[in-house]
């Protein structure tokens, strides 16, 4: 286990570099600079001061190499749209309207799809299965926009429940919140339903019900721990994706998180920002990859990391 995850901790580290160089390129390769704004044009001379003053006016490989040395050492630079703090302190600051109201989402549409997929799995072909498919079907086709401005709809316009955008008051992270749990609670209530009767399926099963087992036991114990993978698979990865901001959903109810941001660091070519945010997504996301795969050996013995026996 532990040369195992040696290995891939070494993947990660060659992943992040690589990613590094790519955003690195595919930044400076589009049109147009930090300073090429027309609603705040500047003289030539004042632009290439701030080119120097930033190093901007260097080669792209020096220009690289600065970048990742002050990575090194955690210091990610200071972004263009922000000056008076650090890139670490804006995402400090941004970061916690986004993992709360996704991370709730995923916490809260991940148990929902769970119990919806064993009920379809438990009850195939009964109306409960039917509405299960359609809810899953439509929570993963229609739009997370779509999805949203529905709730502010009928829940904020129609009824005047609850206020339709804004962040602050806890009421005010009801709406953002259901939309984040859309995709959790459709993609887990598939995986659950075809995990599960796949598992339902199995040999062993039939063997605990001959033996007497109750079908509560039987269920709980055996099946749904067999069919856990695919829905540990899918956890990890739709958590950080979710926690880390969803651009549209951020827009329509007007949260201030990291969404927002990635936006806007493209739009201003705010590029120790971007760098930033494309970073810390691909180091979580190969962390929870990581971390799934420990999870497969703890849940079921006989899965052995590495490929060995």
């Amino acid at each position: 286990m532990l040369t195992y995850i040696l290995r891939r901790l070494i993947s990660i580290a060659l992943t992040f570099f690589v990613v590094s160089l790519l955003i690195f390129l595919m930044m400076h390769s589009i049109p147009g600079g930090p300073f090429d704004a027309q609603d705040m044009p500047l003289s030539q001379a004042v632009r290439d001061k701030l080119m120097a003053e930033l190093g901007l006016d260097k080669p792209l490989y020096v220009q690289y190499l600065n970048y990742m040395k002050g990575v090194m050492h955690f210091d990610f630079g200071v972004p263009y749209q922000s000056p008076g703090e650090t890139v670490i302190a804006l995402l400090a600051r941004a970061w916690p309207p986004s993992l709360i109201l996704g991370g709730l989402g995923v916490l809260i549409g991940a148990p929902l799809g769970i119990l919806l997929g064993m009920a379809a799995a438990l009850k195939r072909n009964s109306p409960i299965d039917y509405i299960a498919s359609a809810v899953a079907t439509l929570g993963l086709t229609v739009p997370v926009f779509v999805i949203s401005m529905l709730l502010i709809l009928v829940f904020a316009v129609w009824l005047n429940w609850l206020p339709a955008s804004g962040w602050g008051e806890p009421k005010k992270w009801i709406l953002p919140i259901a939309a984040y749990a859309a995709i959790p609670m459709a993609t887990y209530s598939r995986y659950t339903r075809s995990a599960m009767l796949d598992t339902l399926n199995k040999p062993f099963v039939t063997v605990l019900r001959a033996k007497g087992l109750s079908e509560r036991r039987i269920i709980f114990q055996h099946v749904l721990r067999n069919s856990a993978i695919p829905m540990v698979t899918v956890f990890l990865p739709m958590f950080i994706g979710t926690a880390t901001g969803s651009i549209f959903v951020e827009a329509m109810f007007r949260v201030p998180g990291l969404g927002t941001y990635f936006v806007s660091s493209i739009e201003t070519r705010d590029y120790p920002l971007e760098m930033a945010l494309m970073l810390m997504i691909t180091m979580l996301f190969c962390l929870s990859f990581l971390l799934s795969d420990i999870v497969y050996a703890l849940i079921n013995p006989r899965i052995r990391v590495g490929g060995r026996k």
